[in-house]
This record gives structure tokens, C-alpha cells and sequence, in this order.
């Protein structure tokens, strides 16, 4: 079934229900404290399997004129209607072994009487019951649904509970809430629409068994309760006994067991019918427990969970739904489609990408170029097109988004007039296998096309990187003869709070204009080696970071020094014992990973500066190997003390260097990894994890190289690595 379907059916459902949802969702986490409520109070004594009938019978007898019923509730406290010996009538929770009075029941708030009626009626008695039946039945719907929804974006069943790839807030946690929500949600609603139909009389009519026992009857003998039958019966099987009303031989004792009834001769305690719940009976006594957690304070905190769960959905769904409007809004150009030299064709699934796009379109049109933007599946005829660029993402096992499910079959039957240029960008995340599969499909489609030649190589963003992105732009202007400049969103500056640090040393520039620094902490704080030092370097501008290498306490910056970079040359300018203020901002994913068999460092530039930390703290001797590319053999010398100190100590296995400026020869770090694919595929099979840290460029170089190498010699994709934890990346 196409996943168009499902997602219009999902949207026209959350729709339609959202008002009620709400408030069944509201009044929901209210009544789950009442069930909270009601099992903290301290009247439950023993276990009740250990107490039989007979037991609990005798000790009310002794301090009661007549018992006329006992209860066990659903939290197992003894609830006793009784006369008391002063010929009062009370109901009264009792000690099942003495029966001593332990409190009486309290009558309901008026919050709970009144989140009762709204949850359960809408305060419309019959017509607002359909209301919230239906409403559940909606919510059944829905969960199926989002069911579907949620296995596609996860690229199957299998993979339904993996990590959510980044996106925005809303969407990745519509989706991450939906892990965890999904199998209480479906229980409220199918609970909730099952005791609404039983209400209605919807549920098929089922009659128990019932079996009698014997017609005999009996002259008055024992006292009631005293009876063999009641030895044999213990508390926690019982729901209700209901006492008979006379000595009479035709009034008998009515017991309501967890699975059956039965009724007792209360003089010669022969068991005269027993009848077996229905299945109905049995399925609405395990929904009403489910529906209303009664007895369970930890269910009744899920059920609560749950309530705070639908809301979000309702919220996040909402916005969603908002953004998608807004979308199709901006994706109607207002520019002429025949009029336009560059046509962007955008398919988006969570909106994500079309924000690339329309950041990609706005340079375009400072540069005074004429833009038209659409999705794809509206690809038609452009009489002035030069240049065409797709933006992609790809969904679920590499699908198409949803407004591009269409594209191939358009392009197809469209003719072309005139040659074009063409270039395709993807969106995806490297931890599903299908990593921009649909990008692949159409740059591959176009590629084919007599018309059609290729402007850029076919590129990949992961985890929607900004600095990715604004690689590939950088790349394509230069190809292109266009200078773009991009302007990247504006978000909230998120608050760091700056410490003092005094600095120890800086050395010299070496030939690539770069230093190092090295800075002491002036007051407590834990920081480890990958984690970011913050800088602002004027009140309210961009923090600008840096990758820290833990050396001793201290941190170990390696910085290029830029003509115009306001940080870099501020860090420059600073001498010995000079104070600078900036903030650390934790980056667990890429801290020294724990219990691996090996660990291979990657990484250009300055990007070895985390890495100077990690094999610093490597004093488990973990096999650690070092591929680092730099220009010339200069570049090392800033690091080579530290690398020679490692070597020496055994926290460093090896190091191997490329030099893109070599004497010899031009070489890449991702040569190196050529060299070497055999070993690090078997590494890789052996649980060896690799850090990436450097540039956007060498990131994507590697990545390739690194896919090519699992595939041949493994058989498999790089995704399956870093689904594992084995991949972990902080490039810019």
C-alpha cells in the first residue's frame, strides 16, 4: 500500500479526533492519580493468598453482629459490609486475619467525579459516550497508522525501535515518542473502544457455563462461613461474597471468584451452581484494569505517561501539519517557471530538506538569478532552464518522499527540448542502509538522459549537517561560476556559561598558519578529550568551537589562524598567563569509547586535536591506529612531541601520514585507508570502532571510501557499522 495513503489516513484521523483526544488525554492523567491515591493508603495487612475465606468469616463474626458481604478491591484491601453489635450498618476496610476495623472508604473527590464524566460522556450522558467510544476507535486507527508510518521512516519492522535520525525537533520526537508510546497508546484506545461497545451492546452476546452441583437441601447445621467449602478458598481468588439474607435453606452464600461464581449452601456448605465468567466478562474486567490502571500504581504512572504522550502527539502533529501547510505555500513560486534559468525540484518528507533548498534559493537570488522552486512530482517543461538541481531525501527503504513518489514516471513522459545541466543533492543518515538510495535513483535516472549533463558529482548530507551543506554549495558556485553565500538560519543562541582559563603555552604558526594552545582551567569542571570549547567572541555573535584534546587538566587547542576569523586570531594574540573566558559543551558520542577490541583515529588538519587527547587517556593500552593527512611533513611538527611521547608509552599503536603536497606524490588520508582495506575490514568485523574528526570534505571522502571497502570485503553496508556504534563523526 502506498505510504501516501497511510499518511493522509494518519493526518485525516489525528484531524478529525484532536479536540477529543485532548481532552481524553487530559482527563485521562488526572483519573490515573486516583488509582495512585487510592493504593497508598495503608490497609492492606497480609497476602491475601495466604488467608483463606473461613479465616477472614470467623474473625469478622467475632466482633460483628452479621457480615452481609465482603469485597476485595482491586489494590487487595478487605472491604466489610457489616451490622455491628450496636445494630449499626457499616462498610469499613478491615484486617482479613483479626478483623479489626483499619478505616472506612472515602467518597470520590469532585475532580475525579468530574474527570469521570468528561472523560467517559463529555457531560452529553449517552450521545457524548458515542462521542469518546468513536474518539477511541480513531486512536485504534491512528496507532495503526503511525504504526506503518513510523516502520517506513525506520526502514522496516526490524528497524522500528533503532535510533530516529536527527531532524526537526518536532518530527524526531513525534517519532521517538512513538517508540516508546505505541504499545500503551493502542492498549487505551483498544481498551477504551472494547468497554464503550460493551456499554452499547456492540460485543456478541456470550453466556458462561453454568453447571449445577446438587438440588439437595439441608436443615440448618453449622454457622454461616463455617462451612469446609470456605477452608479451601483463599482472599486473592475472590472478588465479592454476598452473605445470605435468612437462614432459610433457599438463601445461599453468592461468591464471585476471579474466573467463575459460585454458590454455596450455607449450611452444609455444598457447592449448589458454579458458573463460569463468559469470555466478554472476562476481556471487560482486564480492559477496565488496563483503561483505568486500578491496582497498579505503576501502570497508573505508564497510563499517566501515556496521557502526556497524546498530548505531544496532538501538539507535535499539530505543528506538523502547520509547517507541511506553510510548505506547500512557499513550494507555489511566485517567479515564472518559464521565465527561470535554475529550477529546484525539492522532495521533502519532514520539511527538512526544503529548508536546504529555500537556503540554496535565496543565494541564488541575491546573486540575481532567476529562480523557480517546486517538488518534484511537478517536474514539467522549463523554456529558459539552464541548470536543474534536485534536493532529496530519502524515506524509509529507499523510497521517494511524498511529494516526489512520482518524479521518474513525470520525467519519463516529458519531453526535453534543449541540453541541461543537472546536479542532485541527498538528504539521509548514514544509519540506515538505503543512505540516500532515492538521490541515487534519480541522479542515476537523469545521468541516463541524452540531455541532461552533470554539473556536480552527486552529493550526500548526513544528518542534515549545515557545514556539509555549505560545502556542497561552496563546491557547486565554483563549478558553476556563481558566487553564492549562504545565510544560515538564525536559532536561539543556546546559553553557555563561561569559565576563566589561563593560558600555558601557544606556539608559533607553522606553515599551514596553524597553533597550538594550551589552556588551564581557573575552577573545578569535568571536560574530556572531544568534547567543544566555546567561544563568543563579541556579546550576542555565534559561538565559535573548537575540539578539545585533554592533556593532564589541561586542554589542548589546535587552531588555524584565518585573515579575517575574529576567533582564531583572538586566540592567536593571547600570551602566556593571559585570561580567556569560554564554556564547555559535553559531546559524549565522540568521547574514548569503552570495552572495544581496537580503535582507528581519522582525521586532516586540525581535526587531530581530539585525538591527541584520546590516545592520551588510552591507559587501558587499547590498539589505537592513527590515519592523519596534512600538506606537507611541516604540518606534523606541531603534534609530533605528543605523538612520539605516545608511541613510546604504548597508548599509540601507529601512525601513518598522507601529504597532500608531498615530495613524492599527492596523498589523502582516504589513500591510506585504500592501502589498507583488507585490515580494516577485518577490525571493522572484529568490533573496532572509528572516530572521524576533520573537514566536511575529508568526511565525505573517507565515508566513501570506507562504504566501498565494508561492501567488498564484508559484504555489507557502512550503516550497519554505525547503527552498531562503531562510526562515530565531528566534522565542520
Amino acid at each position: 500500500m502506498s505510504i501516501t495513503i497511510w499518511r493522509y489516513a494518519h493526518l485525516i484521523l489525528a484531524i478529525v479526533s484532536a479536540v477529543f483526544l485532548t481532552i481524553a488525554a487530559l482527563t485521562g492523567i488526572i483519573l490515573a492519580f486516583e488509582p495512585i491515591s487510592d493504593a497508598a493508603q495503608p490497609f492492606k495487612k497480609v497476602a491475601l493468598n495466604e488467608v483463606s475465606l473461613e479465616k477472614t468469616i470467623r474473625a469478622l463474626q467475632n466482633d460483628h453482629d452479621e457480615i452481609l458481604a465482603l469485597e476485595i478491591d482491586a489494590n487487595d484491601f478487605v472491604i466489610a459490609s457489616v451490622i455491628t453489635k450496636t445494630g449499626r450498618s457499616e462498610r469499613i476496610y478491615v484486617d482479613p486475619v483479626t478483623g479489626n476495623t483499619l478505616g472506612s472508604p472515602k467518597e470520590k473527590l469532585q475532580i475525579f467525579k468530574w474527570a469521570v464524566t468528561l472523560h467517559r460522556s463529555l457531560f452529553l450522558k449517552t450521545i457524548g459516550r458515542a462521542f469518546m467510544g468513536v474518539t477511541s476507535f480513531l486512536l485504534y486507527l491512528i496507532c495503526v497508522t503511525g504504526f506503518f508510518l513510523l516502520a517506513r521512516r525506520q526502514g522496516g519492522i526490524k528497524r522500528i525501535f533503532s535510533k530516529v535520525q536527527k531532524d526537526a525537533f518536532v518530527q524526531r520526537y513525534h517519532a521517538i515518542t512513538g517508540q516508546w508510546a505505541m504499545l500503551p497508546v493502542f492498549l487505551v484506545a483498544a481498551t477504551g473502544f472494547f468497554l464503550s461497545a460493551e456499554k452499547f451492546s456492540l460485543l456478541p452476546k456470550m453466556s458462561g457455563t453454568d453447571t449445577p452441583k446438587t438440588s439437595i437441601t439441608h436443615e440448618k447445621g453449622e454457622a454461616k462461613g463455617t462451612t469446609p467449602i470456605f477452608q479451601t478458598i483463599f482472599l486473592n481468588d475472590v472478588r465479592l461474597v454476598t452473605f445470605p439474607f435468612s437462614d432459610a435453606p433457599e438463601d445461599h452464600f453468592e461468591i464471585d471468584l476471579r474466573d467463575r461464581q459460585i454458590l454455596v449452601h450455607q449450611h452444609s456448605g455444598a457447592i449448589l451452581n458454579e458458573k463460569t465468567y463468559p469470555f466478554v466478562a472476562l476481556a471487560s474486567s482486564l480492559s477496565l484494569k488496563l483503561h483505568t490502571g486500578q491496582g497498579s500504581i505503576l501502570w497508573s504512572l505508564l497510563l499517566i505517561f501515556t496521557g502526556i504522550s497524546i498530548l505531544f502527539f496532538v501538539y507535535s502533529g499539530t505543528i506538523m501539519g502547520l509547517k507541511r501547510l506553510r510548505r506547500l505555500r512557499t513550494l507555489n513560486p511566485m517567479s515564472d517557471k518559464d521565465a527561470s534559468e535554475y529550477i529546484l525540484l525539492v522532495g521533502s518528507e519532514t520539511g527538512t530538506t526544503s529548508d536546504f533548498a529555500t537556503l540554496f534559493q535565496n543565494a541564488l537570488v541575491r546573486s540575481r538569478k532567476s529562480v523557480f522552486k517546486a517538488p518534484m512530482d511537478s517536474y514539467t517543461t522549463y523554456k529558459m532552464a539552464k541548470h536543474i538541481i534536485v534536493f532529496t531525501a530519502t524515506y524509509g527503504k529507499g523510497d521517494p518522499p511524498a511529494n516526489a513518489r512520482n518524479f521518474i514516471n513525470v520525467f519519463n513522459t516529458t519531453p526535453v527540448r534543449r541540453p541541461m545541466e543537472y546536479s542532485v543533492l541527498g538528504f539521509g543518515s548514514l544509519r540506515y542502509p538505503e543512505y540516500c538510495q532515492y538521490a541515487v535513483d534519480v541522479a542515476k535516472r537523469l545521468q541516463e538522459h541524452p540531455y541532461f549533463k552533470s554539473s556536480v558529482p552527486l552529493n550526500k548530507i548526513n544528518n542534515a549537517s549545515f557545514a556539509a551543506f555549505d560545502h556542497w554549495v561552496s563546491q557547486w558556485g565554483l563549478a558553476n561560476k556563481v558566487p553564492l553565500q549562504l545565510q544560515k538560519p538564525l536559532k536561539p543562541n543556546k546559553r553557555f556559561i563561561s569559565r576563566p582559563f589561563k593560558v600555558i603555552h601557544r606556539t608559533l604558526l607553522n606553515g599551514d598558519d596553524t597553533f597550538l594552545i594550551r589552556l588551564r582551567p581557573q575552577n573545578h569542571g569535568s571536560f574530556e578529550s572531544g568534547d567543544l570549547l566555546v567561544h563568543c567572541p563579541e556579546a550576542g555573535s555565534a559561538p565559535r568551537m573548537y575540539s578539545i584534546a585533554r592533556i593532564e587538566n589541561d586542554i589542548l587547542l589546535s587552531i588555524k589562524k584565518h585573515e579575517f576569523g575574529i576567533s582564531s586570531n583572538y586566540f592567536y594574540s593571547l600570551t602566556e598567563n593571559d585570561i580567556v573566558h569560554a564554556a564547555i559543551q559535553k559531546n559524549p558520542p565522540f568521547h574514548l569509547p569503552k570495552n572495544i577490541p581496537c580503535l582507528l583515529c581519522i582525521g586532516n588538519g586540525t581535526g587531530i586535536a581530539p585525538f591527541l587527547g584520546i590516545i592520551a587517556a588510552n591507559e587501558r593500552h587499547i590498539p589505537i591506529q592513527l590515519y592523519w593527512g596534512g600538506r606537507t611533513e611541516d604540518s606534523l611538527s606541531l603534534y609530533k612531541t605528543y605523538l612520539d611521547g605516545s608511541i613510546a608509552t604504548k597508548k599509540l599503536t601507529s601512525f601513518k601520514t598522507a601529504y597532500s603536497r608531498g615530495p613524492l606524490r599527492k596523498m589523502y588520508v582516504q589513500d591510506l585507508l585504500k592501502q589498507e582495506r583488507i585490515l580494516i575490514a577485518e577490525q571493522l568485523s572484529a568490533g573496532a570502532v572509528i572516530m572521524l574528526c576533520g573537514s566536511i570534505a575529508m568526511q565525505q571522502e573517507v565515508l566513501r571510501v570506507l562504504e566501498v571497502i565494508v561492501t567488498e570485503q564484508l559484504k555489507t553496508s557502512l550503516s550497519e557499522f554505525e547503527r552498531k556504534g562503531q562510526l562515530k563523526m565531528d566534522c565542520y
